[in-house]
Parts: structure tokens; sequence; C-alpha cells
């Protein structure tokens, strides 16, 4: 798997849980959206987004986030802002039968606040911004729709309140 996703054979997903099973084919789900074609890619993440980012959030949401965090820093993967909304959609659900679950899956994503705070003030590169933003131009360039994707994350990770987060925000636990 090289260095991206490296350490995703040091979970134990066969013992963890997504909305539809055993989550052991998640390592597989993330590694085609590091490295599959447009088509693969979406499904990919289309199908991770409904076994652990749909609510509820499962015990495997939570391990899931860190390499969600790193394909979103990675610029070969294809569609990284679709990975930041997914986070954003973790950030939102929650599963009231299981608080710990919600705010563990809470807290990695706050935990990578960095990240989406150099993602969202990363500056267009010439290639990026040649083609104007228009409908006919075939829309706005991958690098502003991913800066405007982690802004919206960064936001949403600062607004963050919730019952199983209560009385501390997710990025400030972090950081203690």
């Amino acid at each position: 798997m090289g260095t991206v996703l490296g350490a995703m054979r040091n979970v134990r997903w066969h013992e963890l849980q997504h909305a539809y099973g055993s989550a052991s084919q998640v390592p597989g789900v993330l590694s085609r959206i590091a490295w599959g074609d447009a088509p693969t890619s979406d499904e990919a993440l289309s199908d991770l987004e409904r076994w652990i980012g749909t609510p509820p959030v499962f015990d495997s949401t939570a391990a899931t986030v860190p390499f969600l965090w790193e394909l979103a820093a990675t610029d070969t993967v294809r569609d990284r802002a679709g990975v930041l909304d997914l986070l954003a959609t973790i950030l939102a659900a929650g599963n009231p039968d299981h608080p710990a679950w919600t705010r563990a899956a809470h807290h990695a994503v706050a935990a990578g606040r960095a990240t989406a705070a150099r993602l969202g003030a990363a500056p267009a590169t010439p290639a990026a911004t040649s083609p104007p933003d228009t409908p006919e131009a075939g829309g706005p360039s991958p690098a502003r729709t991913v800066r405007t994707a982690a802004t919206r994350l960064l936001t949403a990770i600062d607004r963050h309140t919730c019952p199983a987060c209560a009385g501390l925000r997710p990025h400030e636990a972090q950081m203690r």
C-alpha cells in the first residue's frame, strides 16, 4: 500500500462494525478512494459514506477518520473535497445508543483541524486557476473546491456541539 494508508494494517478492522456488518472491507474501499479512477473512487466514497458516515456512526467510524484525513491531504486523491465533505458528515452524525462511538468519531474529525486549516488556506496554483470558474469551463477548479470544502469543515469543527461531546469542543479536547 505504500506510505499513503500504510498504517491501515495496524487496525483490527474485522473486529469493528459499520452499518452493514464487519468493517473488514473498509481498507479496500479506502484504497479505491486513494488510487481508483474517477468512477471507482466516486463509488468507493459513496459506499464509505453509507457504511460509516450516515447516522448513526459506528465503532469503525473513528478508526477510519485518520485515513480520511490522510486522503484529504494527498494531492493525488481525485475527490479530496468529497473526502472533506464525508468528514463533515461524520462530525454531524451521531449514535444515541453509543455516545462513546460518537464522541470518538467527532474527536477524530476535530483532530484533523490543522489539516483543514492548511487546505482551506492553500494558495491557488497557476494550473488550478487558469480555467475560469464557469459552467462552460467545467465549473470550479479542484483546488478551489478543496479550499471551499476545507473551510466549511473548519467552521463545522469550530462550531461543533453535541450531547456526546458535551462541555468540551472536540478541537479543545485533542489539545489537552
